[in-house]
């Protein structure tokens, strides 16, 4: 079975060359989902991608853009500032043999040394509970998105959401391998702060508040906004 990569990204020219070159070699369709960048990302991309696709901005709205265009029977949803461990390939396809869909481990680097307690307890809580976040790299069969609608088009939580509708399909496999994402959120906006943040906003979608809402509080501007 074939593999396709997905990546939705804007505004990344300053690592997109280096994250799809990490992707060469590896057998996979490397599909780029851009919502409208303005610095020069399609340029860096265009050599190194298997396609790029335009796309409204959105990470469900880019994400699913991609996978429409898609070959590939898996499926892999991959930020532009993440790395995938060795062997990914091979891990997905054999988890994907007894499981729709799933996500790998993910360490979250950066400069405060809080960001290695703070992966672990991600992961933990994703085992737990069976609900995957972006950063750790959710994939799953082609079958199992369509199965879903895809992405919900929402500008914040579309990865909670998704797990939610994917578990009533089947449980998550919980790779333990782990994606490498950058923590530079965490590092512009301070730990506790992003923490806390984060926790708020989950707490508020779990209780029915507007994801619009959410995103603009967690640093979302619409396109007009985006100057």
């Amino acid at each position: 079975m074939s593999l396709s990569i997905i990546l939705p990204v804007l505004n990344e020219a300053q690592g997109i060359a280096e994250t799809l070159g990490a992707l060469r070699g590896l057998g996979a369709q490397v599909i780029v989902a851009d919502g409208g960048s303005r610095d020069g990302t399609i340029g860096a991309a265009l050599p190194l991608a298997g396609l790029v696709v335009p796309a409204p901005r959105g990470r469900a709205v880019q994400m699913n853009a991609g996978a429409r265009e898609a070959s590939g029977d898996l499926l892999l949803f991959l930020h532009a500032d993440t790395k995938l461990p060795a062997g990914a390939v091979e891990l997905i396809a054999a988890a994907l043999q007894s499981h729709q869909w799933g996500r790998f481990d993910v360490a979250i680097e950066g400069r405060s040394p809080f960001l290695r307690l703070i992966s672990a307890m991600m992961n933990v809580r994703s085992r737990l509970t069976g609900i995957a976040t972006g950063d750790q790299a959710m994939f799953m069969t082609r079958k199992a998105f369509e199965a879903i609608g895809g992405f919900p088009e929402i500008p914040l939580m579309e990865d909670i959401a998704a797990s939610k509708a994917l578990k009533r399909i089947g449980p998550p496999a919980c790779l333990r391998a782990r994606v490498r994402t950058s923590g530079r959120r965490w590092d512009k906006n301070g730990v506790l702060r992003t923490v806390l943040l984060m926790w708020r906003l989950r707490l508020e979608y779990f209780f029915g508040a507007d994801p619009d809402g959410l995103a603009l509080r967690y640093g979302y501007r619409p396109r007009e906004e985006d100057a």
